[in-house]
């Protein structure tokens, strides 16, 4: 099998290091493994800045998307409200999965290059006294934009509502001091900044709502209080648990912290986004989002100015030569991404944008 990197949002290019983990087939209910997963616990609450006696970490099997219906489905009661802001098409799923599961809800939409506006979200606050939950997603992969969940997180706690968070594609890669931004729930995936593999997704809750949410589940599966009370005895998942998954991501964890932690992995990842923005605009290929809010995961480019090739075309001729890069996801115009996180260096940057550059001469020159 051709091998090749991956400039995605997630999954990501890992370390061989933490491929290797995958090798060994762990007992679930050994208690070696147990203690591996209370050490990852710990360590996610470390990363979020906060203590024990106020938040704890679950994990929940799934991809990211079942995180967050988890936290949507287990915390928000029948008669509860929940306010959505939304940017992108990961903020519109939140609205898929309320609709699905009976949540009655509000959604706030901006543009996808525009971040919601926290007076915006005060105001729908104080019109609406019914909506008692606020969710929004911070890394809207959709066209890379990071929205200021810390304004909106002030906003919403001033008011007294619970603050939900996707933050899949920024945890681990963008620090989030997360009781000082005011949020209550904040998920992500294993896949992602940490560097790890697709498995499990992660929530780091406020433990007094947890608590409050016993009996509130809509499902049996993606109950985050039942999750969380078998995990708190001694470490044991409900059910079967992704074990080569959580043992990768244990080593992925300790590479993080030997990188520097998250500053480190921020600064790499801002390096890497900031050198591709230059190398495409020099190639005359210009980013979707303005540098304000530009986030440092992943980011949309609009194709050059007379483009007669296809994204296929393209992205056949840089995968055959070693990367693998995205489709565009804006509705309105014609865009493609490329990610930069994950065991990606600017070197592995500066390949890709010759690569592209050697692309675009050889397209045009058969176009001749």
């Amino acid at each position: 099998m051709k091998t090749y990197k991956l400039l995605t949002p997630g999954p990501l290019t890992t370390t061989d290091t933490v491929k290797k983990q995958m090798m060994f087939d762990h007992c679930t209910w050994d208690d070696d493994y147990k203690k591996i997963t209370q050490e990852i616990r710990a360590g996610l609450l470390k990363l979020a800045h906060v203590s024990p006696d106020e938040y704890t970490a679950v994990l929940m099997q799934g991809s990211g998307t079942f995180g967050v219906e988890s936290v949507l489905t287990s915390v928000i009661g029948t008669g509860d409200e929940l306010l959505i802001c939304a940017n992108g098409a990961y903020g519109e799923r939140m609205a898929d999965i309320a609709s699905h599961a009976g949540i009655k809800y509000h959604i706030y939409n901006e543009h996808y290059n525009k971040v919601p506006d926290a007076r915006k979200v005060a105001e729908l606050l104080d019109e609406n006294p019914h909506i008692s939950h606020v969710s929004m997603v911070h890394s809207e992969t959709t066209s890379g934009i990071l929205n200021d969940i810390e304004a909106v997180g002030k906003v919403v706690k001033e008011r007294g509502r619970v603050f939900i968070v996707d933050a899949m594609s920024s945890f681990g890669g963008v620090d989030i001091p997360v009781k000082d931004w005011g949020i209550d729930f904040i998920i992500s995936s294993a896949n992602k900044c940490i560097q790890g593999v697709p498995g499990f997704s992660f929530v780091i809750a406020r433990k007094d709502l947890l608590m409050e949410s016993e009996g509130k589940a809509r499902s049996l599966s993606l109950d985050l209080y039942d999750q969380w009370k078998t995990m708190e005895v001694d470490g044991k998942w409900r059910f079967t648990s992704p074990t080569h998954v959580v043992l990768a991501f244990a080593q992925a964890m300790k590479e993080l912290e030997e990188e520097g932690g998250i500053p480190a992995r921020n600064r790499r990842y801002t390096e890497n986004n900031r050198l591709l923005i230059k190398k495409m605009g020099e190639l005359g290929i210009h980013p979707y989002i303005d540098s304000t809010h530009q986030g440092p995961i992943i980011t949309t480019f609009f194709y050059p100015e007379e483009c007669h090739f296809t994204f296929s075309q393209m992205y056949e001729y840089i995968k055959e030569r070693g990367y693998a890069i995205y489709p565009g996801k804006v509705t309105e115009a014609e865009t493609f991404r490329i990610g930069n996180i994950g065991e990606i260096y600017p070197e592995d940057v500066e390949k890709v944008c010759e690569l592209m550059k050697n692309f675009l001469e050889e397209y045009n020159h058969e176009e001749n």
